[in-house]
Order: C-alpha cells, then sequence, then structure tokens
C-alpha cells in the first residue's frame, strides 16, 4: 500500500510518568519535577517540562539533575499506577479505532487507512484524542500523515499538547527545514560526517543521489536517505498479546559515559520488569542490543 493512501496517526502520552502523578496531586503542576529514584544515587526515569528547561532529561542521575534545577521535586515512581494508566488509554483506543500498535507504555500507532471515506481522519483523530483526554485526564499529543515515519517525527516537534496534520505529498516539505538529526536513528557521528560535507539540514540529504550518500555513509545510507525523502512503508502492527518485552533508547550524542550508560541500563530495566509484573509474567531470556557509532 503506497503513502498516499494512509492515514497514520502517533500518540505520545505527553510526560507520562510525570503526567499521572499530577493527576494525584495537583500541587505538582507547573513546577520542575523528576520522577524516579528519590536519593542522590536514584536515577531520573522521567521529568516535566518545566524540569526540561534546565537541561534536566531521562536517565540523568539525582544527584547531577539536582545541581542543574536546585529547586526540582522528586517523586518515587509508582508504576502500578502508570500500567493502570496505559491500559486504560489501549482499552479507550481498542474501543474506537480499527488498528493500532502499541510501541510502548506510552506511545501508540494508529492506522485509519480507510476512515477518510466516512468521518474524515482528521475529525475522527480529534474525536478519538478528545475522548482519551476527557476520560484518563492525561496530556496527548499526536500527528496525522501518511506513515509513522513522519507522523513520529512530527509529533515530537509539537509536544507537549500538541497537534498537526502533514497533508499527503507534503511530508519532502515538512522534513525539509529541519536538522538532520531530527532523522531517527542518525547518531552523533553520522551527524558530524554529514555536517562536515555541509549536509545540516534533511532538505540537504534528500537532494543528493542515494549512491552518493551510500558510498559515504555504508550499508545504512539507503535508510537514511528513504527518510530523508519521507518514505517509510513499514507497517502499524495490530495490538496482540506480547511474545516478547523490550525497550530501547537512540542517544542524541555518542556517549562513553559508563555513570551514563549504566543508569540508562537501570531506567530500562526497571521500565521493562513493571512491564513483566502488569502482565503477571515471566521471562525465560534477556537479552541487551548496542548498537554502536558506526551501526554494528
Amino acid at each position: 500500500m503506497s503513502n498516499s493512501e494512509r492515514h497514520i496517526i502517533h500518540l505520545d502520552l505527553d510526560a507520562f510518568f510525570v503526567s499521572v502523578e499530577c493527576l494525584k496531586d495537583a500541587s505538582l503542576k507547573g513546577i520542575p519535577i523528576g520522577v524516579g529514584g528519590t536519593s542522590d544515587r536514584g536515577v531520573i526515569a522521567s521529568c516535566s517540562y518545566e524540569a526540561r528547561k534546565f537541561g534536566v532529561r531521562s536517565a540523568m542521575s539525582v544527584r547531577q539533575a539536582k545541581k542543574l534545577c536546585p529547586q526540582i521535586r522528586m517523586v518515587k515512581g509508582d508504576m502500578d499506577s502508570y500500567a493502570s494508566f496505559s491500559r486504560l488509554v489501549t482499552e479507550i483506543i481498542k474501543s474506537e479505532v480499527p488498528v493500532f500498535e502499541k510501541s510502548s507504555i506510552d506511545e501508540f500507532y494508529i492506522d485509519l487507512t480507510g476512515m477518510d471515506k466516512y468521518f474524515g481522519c482528521s475529525v475522527f483523530a480529534k474525536a478519538v484524542i478528545s475522548k482519551i483526554s476527557k476520560e484518563s485526564g492525561l496530556p496527548v499529543s499526536y500527528a496525522l500523515a501518511s506513515n509513522k515515519l513522519i507522523s513520529k517525527v512530527a509529533t515530537n516537534e509539537v509536544k507537549p499538547k500538541g497537534s498537526i496534520e502533514i497533508p499527503h505529498g507534503e511530508e519532502k516539505k515538512y522534513l525539509a527545514p529541519l536538522p538532520i538529526e531530527k532523522l531517527p536513528m542518525l547518531g552523533a557521528k553520522t551527524s558530524d560526517l554529514l555536517r562536515k560535507q555541509g549536509i545540516d539540514t534533511i532538505k540537504n540529504l534528500s537532494e543528493m543521489p542515494v549512491e552518493t550518500v551510500i558510498n559515504l555513509l555504508g550499508k545504512n545510507g539507503n535508510s537514511l536517505w528513504r527518510k530523508a525523502n519521507g518514505i517509510d512503508e513499514s507497517p502499524v502492527i495490530p495490538f496482540h498479546e506480547q511474545k516478547s518485552i523490550g525497550t530501547e533508547n537512540t542517544f542524541h550524542s555518542d556517549t562513553f559515559d559508563t555513570r551514563f550508560l549504566k543508569g540508562e541500563l537501570v531506567r530500562m530495566s526497571e521500565r521493562v520488569g513493571f512491564e513483566l509484573r502488569c502482565s503477571n509474567m515471566l521471562t525465560g531470556c534477556v537479552t541487551v542490543k548496542i548498537k554502536y557509532a558506526d551501526f554494528e
């Protein structure tokens, strides 16, 4: 199925852990807060947008977060509450849309292909999002586009509590002015290499001959070139009982900071662990995958 026939929503529950805590305690709204370990040796699992303005980020140590933002208020995470709210949103989406994919505890892709013949995808999307916000009380950002790549990038650009629709045929135009770092899976080493060649926007990358990009970046050049041109044919995978549970993160820049990496591993392990507990499941195998700057 071509992009011109598809209508895909990417939906993101803004600062999910923080938003749940604010529903439980209204005094937390509008102030810098961090969710995670409360001691200085703890790790930030999530933080409010007010805290992010000071440079606080997830996977950061609480000690470092307090240095950047002395007034930050730490809240111990409540995994049972997060799982409960995630299930609530999942059930709302399940009751309203034909096909959806739950890509993480707080992110969803919804395939509205065909709905344009009836209600109109934009109208239908607004109705679904409105229902989620009303029934869960959680802030939501979303983007409607022709594929998963564009909708994901667009959602990240309009957060928090934002929405946008990228009309069919305008995928390249939308991506064009964005810096190359906005493309998923484009790391710091690749970014530096491209910028040294004078390629600093997605438009620059999209206008290069694909053969040149492959020669410059190797086997991943073709994938990045397709992304730069707004091409993504990956399907929305219908929600079903998971056979595996996992999480991943791509850093904005390469790092050799072992303390940061250990903190990130702890954060990711805790997330997978609580998803297992919420599902009343045990695991028989644990796998850790690391992708280096050269994509190996």
